[in-house]
């Protein structure tokens, strides 16, 4: 892998994460476009992924200072009950990903044909979920947080399903929320803690493989290389979330709708 070639595919990664287009989608259709070498770039992909998760770590620090602040105050308020909830939509990731994983990686494969229908199905929940979401808000009594448990529960189904490449993890999570009747403002912030554990725990059974020796890790792929990705990755998960995070509380995500239906299309006809 080039510098260059780092420098890019960091950056698709950075934006990708957090804009509902799918980052892990978008890394193989650059990763085919710019003939990168496969050989250590699960290298590459755990890196940028870890530089996506210290740039929202870093937006929303005082979010989690001060749920850490109250967690620690061993009482049950709000900031326990916002955590327990993030638990609780995790539940569904962790299955598929602790007994589920190599059966969903064998069944999908990495091939961009999969990438095009999984778009084709991101930009159907963003559609659905801008113009005919509304029809299925139930508006119960007002949550604790915004958001009850049984709605952090469906939304962790949707991140379950994002497992698939092309299916944005960010899209789907914040449509399924939605639709489910989440504000938007509630969305914005819950959709982007959420998966910071799933992430994080995916890199390290990542990383674990390579420890017992059913992946490789630490060939390929220049240290300079793996910097250069890492930074502009960082940089640009920067730029990408907190632009999000306004349009999700703002404006409508039909644009990124439109935006998978055309690449599905190019890749549908050309791939």
């Amino acid at each position: 892998m080039e510098w260059w070639q780092a420098i890019l595919l960091g950056i698709v990664q950075g934006l990708t994460e957090f804009l509902p287009v799918s980052s892990s989608g978008h890394l193989m259709i650059f990763k085919e476009l710019l003939g990168v070498d496969g050989e250590g770039f699960l290298d590459f992909t755990v890196t940028v992924h870890l530089a996506t998760v210290l740039s929202t770590i870093l937006v929303f620090w005082a979010a989690i200072r001060q749920l850490l602040k109250g967690l620690f105050q061993f009482r049950y308020n709000d900031e326990t009950d916002y955590i327990a909830k993030i638990c609780v939509s995790m539940i569904p990731v962790f299955v598929v990903g602790m007994f589920f994983k190599d059966q969903v990686e064998s069944l999908f494969g990495e091939n961009l044909t999969t990438v095009a229908v999984c778009l084709l199905v991101t930009a159907a929940l963003l559609f659905f979920s801008d113009h005919f979401g509304q029809w299925f808000k139930v508006r119960p009594r007002e949550k604790r947080n915004g958001i009850s448990f049984l709605q952090a529960f469906v939304v962790g189904l949707g991140q379950a399903c994002a497992v698939a490449p092309g299916l944005s993890r960010s899209g789907t999570t914040i449509a399924v929320g939605l639709i489910s009747g989440v504000k938007r403002d509630v969305m914005a912030q819950f959709s982007f803690l959420m998966v910071l554990v799933p992430i994080l725990g995916e890199q390290t059974l990542d990383i674990l493989k390579a420890v017992s020796g059913e992946a490789v890790l630490g060939g390929g792929v220049s240290l300079t290389a793996l910097a250069l990705g890492f930074l502009s990755a960082f940089v640009s998960g920067l730029f990408a979330c907190k632009v999000m995070v306004a349009l999700v509380r703002k404006a409508r995500l039909g644009w990124f709708a439109l935006y998978c239906v055309i690449i599905a299309t190019v890749l549908l006809i050309f791939a």
